[in-house]
């Protein structure tokens, strides 16, 4: 037995109104905190980038989301598709950027075959793209990655994970899909597998070995409820897939931490330099 059923369900369940309406106040409050009225976000055709474009959208007026698609080569055309569906929704007009040359050229350079650093390469290539073009509109970037890939580590560091404020980092997958349908996300991106698009037939789940929700299952557990592997395994989940999603969290802690720094002073940045309220933020 891999998890203990609607019990679990039951306590990630989200209240969705409440949810949306702090999220919403978030995206309000923390950019213009930074000094900033518009927002950039790299819309994939993927539930984690809807929701967090409708949440945007709703924040700051469809004049305010600058919507960039960023599709490759091989990238499924239904991605765009579903892309382009969620813009004509919300009423912002979507940018396309395609970054087919850009990662071709880098990756024939270097002799980039392996699918994974090719995956992380255009990842990487695709948050170059979002950064210039928040220069260009003086924008802050909005991430998408949600709290079940943070904590697995199931994203690229400087790639996907990266951005300036993230309104989905605290929600686990099954959550986001919850927000999303309440949100009025199209229904066939919400029900579509969730997949990073990086080679044909390519799954998040299929990656990472397990379903999302028997993972945010265990995650919650380890997380939120700090369950020791005994009360886990009375819980009924499978003692090696406990091993296994607790070794996946520790080896990705470098993931989610800022840059560290080598302590020689008596205040240092990412030690003890880091009340912003000291600043008036």
């Amino acid at each position: 037995m891999e998890s203990s059923g609607t019990t679990q369900e039951s306590r990630l369940r989200l209240n969705t109104a409440i949810v949306h309406d702090l999220l919403v106040r978030f995206l309000k409050d923390e950019t213009n905190n930074a000094g900033f009225s518009k927002v950039v976000i790299g819309i994939s055709g993927g539930v984690d980038s809807a929701l967090a474009t409708a949440l945007s959208v709703e924040a700051f007026g469809k004049g305010n989301v600058i919507g960039v698609l960023m599709p490759y080569r091989t990238s499924n055309p239904k991605s765009a598709e579903d892309a382009n569906t969620l813009c004509g929704q919300l009423g912002i007009r979507p940018e396309t950027v395609d970054i087919t040359a850009m990662a071709d050229a880098y990756s024939k350079v270097q002799n980039v075959a392996d699918p994974i650093r090719r995956g992380n390469l255009m990842a990487r290539v695709r948050m170059i793209v979002l950064y210039d073009i928040s220069a260009r509109e003086k924008a802050l970037v909005v991430g998408t990655s949600n709290k079940t890939e943070i904590m697995v580590g199931y994203g690229t560091l400087h790639g996907d994970t990266a951005c300036a404020i993230n309104p989905l980092g605290d929600l686990y997958k099954t959550q986001v899909w919850q927000l999303a349908e309440a949100v009025g996300v199209p229904k066939q991106i919400v029900a579509k597998a969730p997949t990073a698009d990086l080679w044909e037939g390519q799954t998040d789940e299929g990656e990472l070995g397990i379903s999302y929700k028997t993972l945010d299952e265990i995650l919650f557990q380890i997380v939120d409820e700090r369950s020791t592997d005994a009360e886990l395994a009375q819980m009924k989940f499978d003692s090696p897939l406990v091993t296994r999603v607790r070794e996946m969290i520790r080896k990705n802690q470098f993931k989610r931490r800022p840059p560290l720094i080598a302590k020689l002073s008596y205040r240092t940045v990412n030690v003890d330099f880091n009340y912003p309220r000291d600043w008036g933020i």
